[in-house]
């Protein structure tokens, strides 16, 4: 497939990144494992013995972990891409 300035491969090994970054981005926000903490590291509140069992490394009571949940969290990255614009010049 003709790519213009890139070399043969190049679109292909893009989106393998693209994946490959979404999949470590993902992986790093699974559930804690390890010691559970019996209070919360955020507002010192003690963590239910049912949730400590229901995840193992909680950190976070119920409500911080949920506000915590609500923040929009901002993604970076590289705009793999780029404008056609930027190309031209």
């Amino acid at each position: 497939m003709a790519g213009g300035w890139s070399r043969d491969g190049a679109v292909s090994e893009q989106i393998e990144a693209s994946i490959a970054d979404e999949l470590a981005r993902l992986k790093s926000r699974r559930a804690p494992v390890g010691d559970s903490l019996t209070h919360c590291a955020e507002c010192e509140e003690p963590i239910p013995e049912a949730r400590r069992a229901a995840l193992p490394g909680v950190k976070l009571c119920i409500d911080c972990q949920q506000d915590r949940d609500s923040r929009k969290t901002q993604r970076g990255g590289i705009n793999r891409r780029g404008s056609k614009d930027s190309q031209l010049k």
